[in-house]
């Protein structure tokens, strides 16, 4: 019975907190491991990790790994959907037929993907075949949000129409939309059944999904690409200029905000999410350094040169390690404490996806379509 209890609350605080619980798990089914886009996870980083093998396509992609049972999957700008197990085999494949950049989701082994076409689209794994497409009026460029309420689960995802989407999974049917000031580049982050994003009007903004009316927002300095990303209450997400911004929301109201991290010369171009833990928060800065802040002082811990230019891509927090990948694909993991270079490899090709991590595996994408498996 208490051991039941002990895995309803971890379930339950992870659910507001941001963070991954499954240890054991051979999922990542979501673009920053979680609704919350916080980039933590508590499954540990292999010791001493080795190349176990790499599949090459050698077909251009710009799409972050998903994983689910320890199959990696991701689309090509072509369309065209690949599915790897952990042997390195492909066992899957299906072609959209139509051009992607966005970063697929996995949701009950159906994969939701956008089209540059403005096509929501729901794949299923099992069947190999589309399910439902939605129509929106502009190109989705951003990996979709799910979010569970009333009894449905929802879809949550912005276009370049200027519209943020609530729609059914099950069938695609429209919920609710949103229409804010300008296109919708980033992914949406959940807290509790509000979303939180930012829009190229430099505006972010709180909407009720349940509802689709906006409760809140804030204007920033710069126009916001990016994705934030959520732990507890708290949400941080960067605009264009560098600035990095905490927000306090409470039952969809930004009951409180600051400045965390300011913008320097040498910033600029921010389009990464940052990772966030109990106590830091790790982003990239002046596009070729990790930077870790304490959440509650606002005081840099650490910064680390990377060997390279970061350009699309996030960090991710791994227990008390952060990996870190560049453009020249260079793969870091540092200390999580003083910034420490623990581990590095250079996969020779660009990179501007963000790792996706199960047990005992971590997967890098590179816009060449190849995906390297690292273990033990």
């Amino acid at each position: 019975m208490r051991r039941c209890l002990y895995i309803l609350l971890v379930g339950l605080l992870s659910s507001c907190t941001g963070i991954v619980s499954h240890e054991g798990s051979l999922d990542w089914t979501l673009f920053r491991g979680n609704e919350q886009l916080s980039g933590y996870t508590r499954t540990a980083l292999p010791e001493n990790p080795t190349l176990q093998w790499s599949y090459q396509t050698k077909s251009r992609t710009v799409s972050s790994p998903v994983v689910l049972n320890g199959v990696t999957y991701w689309c090509d700008r072509k369309g065209k959907v690949y599915g790897v197990d952990l042997s390195g085999e492909q066992v899957f494949s299906y072609d959209l037929k139509t051009m992607v950049e966005a970063t697929p989701m996995i949701r009950d082994s159906v994969l939701f993907i956008g089209t540059i076409e403005g096509q929501m689209v729901a794949l299923s794994l099992t069947k190999q075949d589309v399910l439902w497409s939605h129509e929106t009026f502009g190109q989705i460029s951003a990996s979709p949000n799910h979010m569970g309420f009333a009894g449905r689960d929802a879809i949550v995802f912005g276009s370049y129409d200027n519209y943020l989407y609530c729609i059914d999974q099950q069938d695609g049917e429209l919920i609710n939309q949103y229409e804010s000031g300008y296109y919708l580049n980033g992914a949406v982050a959940l807290t509790d059944k509000h979303v939180i994003f930012g829009g190229c009007d430099q505006w972010v903004r709180v909407i009720n999904c349940v509802t689709g009316v906006q409760t809140d927002s804030l204007l920033l300095e710069a126009y916001i690409p990016c994705s934030p990303a959520i732990m507890g209450n708290d949400a941080y997400i960067g605009d264009y200029s560098g600035n990095i911004y905490e927000l306090r929301v409470i039952n969809g109201k930004i009951t409180n905000y600051r400045m965390l991290l300011a913008a320097t010369d040498e910033d600029g171009d921010n389009v990464s999410v940052p990772a966030i833990d109990d106590k830091s928060l790790y982003v990239f800065t002046g596009g070729r350094f990790l930077t870790a802040v304490d959440r509650k002082s606002g005081d840099v811990k650490w910064t680390q040169m990377l060997k390279g230019n970061v350009g699309d891509s996030s960090p991710v927090v791994c227990r008390d390690k952060v990996i870190a990948c560049t453009k020249t694909g260079i793969v870091s993991i540092f200390s999580s404490q003083d910034g420490s270079l623990l581990w590095e490899y250079d996969a020779g090709e660009e990179i501007v996806g963000s790792p996706a991590i199960i047990k005992g595996h971590f997967f890098i994408l590179t816009v060449r379509g190849m995906l390297l498996c690292f273990g033990s």
